[in-house]
């Protein structure tokens, strides 16, 4: 689970040797599926930082130290449950007339893929506000449905059959769960946080010395007593302004999660139960069979390289096959972290004489690029740096990549320390 805080009031104490390394190696692993030329893929990713609480209310819980807290969600074993999420992104990124969802798409499925693919379908939670219907009934069996207008998505887990289904377009995807999967033999992950739960087991991830973490009082989510943590970045240059999560005072299990930025206004991220059971889902919740007509796609037909979760070949240069106008990315140098805690800076090389930015990027990409980059200049040289109200990435004119959820001042500082 997340790291836990060693000061019960305020921080997140200090790390053990063991405890910084995990902490380093998480950021590099998270750094490490950044799609450079697609700020939208990197917002999407870092979902798992986001909200802010509506209370309904202050139940008269006991006392309790935010270490007893932490401690609480790490030792959370709620198997079964039902319920209605409610999740609203606000990125702060510019109407594209739609050319941006087209983009991180492109940006996580090939041409030939499904709709119905829950890396095609779940990116869409990285804008706007969405209903979700969820159901768990152990590690072998879940079920997320997106609920639209005038049709549903679903993803269902039963076993070792992974199934999403596209009610709009009639299309079904298949894939077998992956039993080496870190959550536990069988558990069907999907690409983006979408639960309060999951979004709070990212973002305590970035728990360390670095951060402050207190208990905020209690407050009522979806008819249930809870106590809230706040998490702030002690550092100054970070676009994490605070997240605040609602912990179940009975289960330990977050009911939601919130994260504005450090500018202020609307929250980020926010999400939310709005409608919870612990009660056993009933067995039909988790049945799927193939409509008559569907067209069905396997997994291993659709060329991912790993079924149902894409994103994490090896090669950078494959996750980023489909996004139009990304083919001078491949050959990319390693990557490494400058810095540390929440003002951290991801960095590479693309290898290349210059990155693709503006009208320079061909296609779909270059109109997305060119119409909201910022031109800057520095020690290192010139480039362009591409902002959401989250993460920030500066280009380098000779070809280097700064990313991370820090100011644009930050990236220019990082930038110029790094000649």
């Amino acid at each position: 689970m997340a790291p836990k805080a060693s000061d019960d009031t305020t921080t997140g104490g200090e790390s053990t040797g063991a405890e910084a390394d995990d902490l380093r190696l998480g950021r590099r692993k998270a750094a490490r599926y950044i799609v450079p030329v697609t700020v939208i893929g990197v917002a999407a990713a870092t979902i798992g930082l986001v909200p802010a609480l509506a209370d309904s209310g202050d139940p008269d819980l006991p006392k309790i130290t935010a270490q007893q807290l932490l401690d609480k969600i790490a030792a959370s074993d709620v198997q079964q449950l039902s319920g209605t999420v409610k999740i609203s992104t606000d990125l702060g990124l510019p109407d594209l007339g739609g050319l941006e969802s087209g983009l991180l798409s492109g940006a996580t499925r090939g041409g030939d893929g499904s709709s119905a693919d829950p890396s095609t379908k779940l990116t869409e939670l990285a804008a706007g506000t969405h209903t979700l219907r969820v159901a768990t009934d152990g590690p072998d069996r879940q079920k997320l449905s997106l609920l639209e207008n005038a049709a549903e998505y679903s993803v269902i887990h039963n076993g070792k059959d992974v199934w999403g289904y596209d009610s709009a377009s009639n299309e079904v995807y298949h894939s077998t769960a992956d039993e080496s999967s870190e959550k536990g033999s069988g558990t069907a992950e999907t690409p983006v946080p979408a639960t309060p739960e999951e979004l709070t087991e990212e973002a305590l991830k970035a728990v360390d010395d670095t951060t402050s973490v207190t208990v905020d009082g209690t407050v009522q989510v979806a008819g249930r007593d809870a106590y809230k943590l706040l998490v702030k970045p002690k550092q100054s240059g970070s676009t994490v302004g605070a997240i605040s999560m609602a912990v179940d005072a009975k289960t330990g299990l977050p009911l939601k999660f919130t994260l504005t930025p450090a500018s202020g206004g609307a929250a980020v991220v926010d999400a939310g139960f709005t409608q919870v059971s612990f009660a056993k889902p009933a067995a039909s919740t988790f049945d799927f069979t193939a409509p008559k007509g569907a067209k069905v796609t396997e997994g291993d037909e659709a060329g991912e390289s790993a079924p149902g979760h894409p994103g994490k070949s090896d090669d950078l240069a494959k996750d980023l096959e489909g996004v139009e106008g990304a083919e001078g990315l491949e050959g990319l140098d390693g990557l490494n972290v400058l810095g540390e805690g929440w003002t951290s800076v991801a960095v590479f090389d693309t290898g290349g004489e210059g990155m693709p930015s503006g009208a320079e990027a061909g296609g779909d990409l270059g109109g997305f690029l060119g119409s909201f980059g910022d031109k800057v200049t520095g020690k290192f040289g010139s480039g362009t740096v591409f902002s959401t109200r989250l993460i920030n990435a500066l280009m380098t004119d000779d070809g280097k990549v700064y990313v991370g959820a820090v100011t644009k001042d930050a990236l220019v500082k990082a930038a110029n320390a790094a000649k």
